[in-house]
């Protein structure tokens, strides 16, 4: 149990080296997230209480026996409704791996940011049994034959459940991809809107409007994300959170562990003991 968490609240995270997939097991009474995203693809399952949060700009409720699909991108949330709180079970799936697997089975390349799944929750116990016996393998390190056997499952499963968004307007793509760019490039460096609306080529209350649309967030709050993913991925390389915070453009370190803690209930230092095995 992480005892930094509020209590009986609790998270496990196990990393599987050679695909990159994290696995995560937790636990939570009341609040649980604040708003976040991922780079990953996650897919999962509530297994006990009711888990409540919103994802793509409504509310969800996920009870026992339903699957969580969560694109790259999505802002979501979560807390608990019922007073005895909910345990989940999910899987944070790489882009890159994911690309390479539906490519090979014939699916195209379903992991881009720009792909969705057609709902956020599912009620299709065959999916469920797959990301249960995908979890399973990769959270008990039960070897590579039933892991890599579970995955091949887990992915004919889940393209059943992807599907293309309505496309924006051209100009409008062109100008919030630009921006999406320079934010990146730029990721751990102190700019402002105006140099993003400069690359851009529109004024920063448009870019902004237009950035909220397309992403659900603004640019300030996508580079926050941005930095989170990128710091999580650094320490799980065994890079100190001194070092992360950094090199991903925080202020310091304390100033990466007070917006961590907040997406993802737990300190860097934690979360990369989880993932690494290294000592404090």
């Amino acid at each position: 149990m992480n005892n930094e968490l509020a209590d009986q609240d609790w998270v496990r995270i196990k990393r599987d080296a050679e695909t990159g997939i994290e696995s995560v097991h937790a636990h939570f009474k009341g609040h649980a997230y604040d708003p976040h995203d991922h780079d990953e693809i996650l897919v999962g399952f509530t297994q006990t209480g009711v888990q409540r949060f919103n994802c793509g700009r409504a509310i969800h409720t996920s009870t026992p026996g339903r699957t969580m699909l969560i694109e790259p991108g999505a802002l979501h949330d979560g807390h608990a409704p019922e007073p005895e709180g909910f345990t989940y079970a999910m899987l944070y799936i790489p882009q890159s791996w994911m690309s390479g697997m539906t490519q090979s089975l014939g699916f195209g390349d379903v992991s881009s940011i720009g792909a969705a799944f057609k709902n956020t929750l599912a009620d299709d116990q065959i999916l469920h049994y797959a990301i249960q016996n995908a979890f399973t393998s990769i959270h008990h390190n039960e070897g590579k034959l039933a892991r890599d056997q579970s995955l091949d499952q887990l992915v004919f499963q889940l393209s059943k459940h992807l599907h293309k968004p309505l496309s924006i307007k051209s100009d409008a793509r062109a100008v919030v991809q630009r921006a999406r760019e320079y934010i990146h490039a730029h990721m751990a460096e102190d700019f402002g809107l105006e140099e993003v609306a400069d690359h851009t080529g529109i004024d920063r209350f448009r870019l902004t409007r237009q950035f909220k649309n397309a992403f659900g967030q603004s640019p300030h709050a996508y580079l926050v994300r941005l930095r989170l993913r990128k710091a999580r991925t650094l320490l799980a390389f065994g890079l100190s959170p001194v070092q992360v915070a950094m090199e991903v453009g925080f202020a310091d370190q304390s100033h990466m562990g007070l917006w961590f803690r907040r997406a993802y209930r737990m300190t860097p230092a934690s979360y990369q003991k989880q993932c690494t095995n290294l000592t404090d």
